[in-house]
């Protein structure tokens, strides 16, 4: 059985584990939220890259891991570079806003991008943002959007918090964007555990694009599983630097895993 990693700032990349599980069933899982030190996205690049270090070397001593998926958007804009030099006999799978995919299936060419600070601001971004407006068959438009707090309030399980921050960006989104937009890129692995919210103040003809299952399948073509069998009958290892009962909580909620998470140290 291959055993892989996935680390995220907190319990946002459990969007991305629940892709994984549907599309690995016979993978074993080891989850970790460094929720300790959430949100990353308003945290220097210095800490970001060690943190990564520090929980890719541990699950590789601890685990022997097949693989790295780096469940969170700002680490993987700014830390895998760094990862992937110094572990480059490691297949290392990231993440990055989707705005390929939203690029392809938009009709007005007018999309919306909420994401983290540490997110927009990194040369990764900057860099896929101008390969596709510079290569896109017709002009295509990005309004990129800052969404400050709602990664934290996502963590917390803070709904009012959650609603009164999808309300603040959703309405700044929409100020500077024009009225045909489209799609909205949902650009940290958190947002997803608030799309509901998000699609309800954007509305109907609005359409919501994340990388969860992109990343399952990028990861199972990186262990060259092209036909994964068996199913889900090692539960995933879950563990928090953080609280381990809030994770234990979202991933109850949020994939009816019974699992409970343990403290990690590292």
């Amino acid at each position: 059985m291959k055993t892989v990693g996935v680390f995220d700032s907190g319990v946002g990349g459990l969007s991305v584990l629940r892709a994984l599980l549907g599309e690995l069933p016979g993978v074993r899982f080891v989850y970790v939220a460094d929720s300790a030190y959430a949100p990353y996205g308003e945290r220097t690049v210095a800490e970001i890259t060690d943190r990564s270090e520090r929980i890719t070397a541990w699950l590789r001593r601890t685990h022997q891991i097949d693989a790295l998926v780096v469940a969170c958007n700002t680490a993987t804009a700014l830390a895998i570079d760094s990862l992937r030099a110094t572990h480059p006999d490691l297949p290392i799978v990231g993440v990055e806003p989707a705005l390929k995919p939203a690029a392809a299936t938009s009709h007005t060419r007018h999309i919306g991008v909420l994401a983290t600070r540490g997110t927009l601001n990194s040369e990764r971004f900057a860099r896929l943002r101008t390969q596709l407006e510079n290569t896109a068959s017709s002009p295509v438009h990005f309004i990129c959007q800052p969404c400050d707090g709602l990664a934290d309030a996502i963590e917390r399980d803070d709904l009012p918090a959650q609603q009164t921050l999808c309300e603040r960006y959703v309405a700044a989104l929409r100020e500077h964007a024009p009225g045909d937009m489209d799609t909205v890129v949902l650009g940290c692995t958190h947002y997803p555990f608030a799309a509901d919210a998000l699609a309800q103040l954007l509305g109907p003809d609005v359409a919501l694009v994340d990388t969860g299952e992109a990343v399952a399948r990028r990861t199972r073509d990186v262990l060259n599983m092209s036909d994964p069998k068996g199913t889900n009958a090692t539960p995933p290892v879950l563990l928090s630097t953080g609280d381990p009962a809030a994770l234990s909580l979202a991933a109850q909620r949020w994939l009816d895993l019974p699992t409970r998470a343990a403290k990690l140290m590292v």
